[in-house]
């Protein structure tokens, strides 16, 4: 089994089709929404773990390809070194998935790297540059 992140870009024609039900029924692959932004006739763009045999995967993308999905592969990651933070937060104002939050308890930061986007705003935003992307 293996699970890869991806970004899916729907153009208005095609947001309204059932494309992660065919992921999940035709090619046996578990989906996981992350973050997804859709409406009506607008662009749609959703983010999710896709897990599955890799050759199911490499099948499902085609047919996601083939119907007019943008797909983007996330083949980065957030690197946080967590010894120099300080917890200050400045990077949870920013994080639209929420995978950066403060403890109540402590004020101290954890980092979700499952829910991460790779947006890199917390990179942009870190006052003291802890935050950075894997190359």
């Amino acid at each position: 089994m293996k699970t890869i992140k991806v970004s899916m870009r729907f153009s208005p024609d095609i947001v309204t089709k059932p494309l992660t039900y065919h992921l999940i029924k035709d090619y046996d692959l578990e989906v996981n929404i992350l973050n997804a932004n859709v409406g009506l006739n607008k662009i749609g763009q959703l983010v999710a773990d896709i897990t599955g045999e890799e050759a199911k995967i490499e099948e499902g993308l085609k047919f996601l390809k083939e119907q007019g999905v943008d797909i983007r592969l996330f083949t980065r990651s957030i690197i946080w070194q967590e010894e120099g933070c300080v917890h200050c937060g400045a990077c949870t104002a920013v994080c639209p998935t929420e995978a950066l939050t403060m403890d109540k308890n402590s004020w101290s930061l954890t980092f979700n790297k499952e829910k991460c986007v790779v947006c890199e705003l917390c990179v942009r935003t870190c006052p003291i540059k802890v935050m950075s992307v894997s190359i």
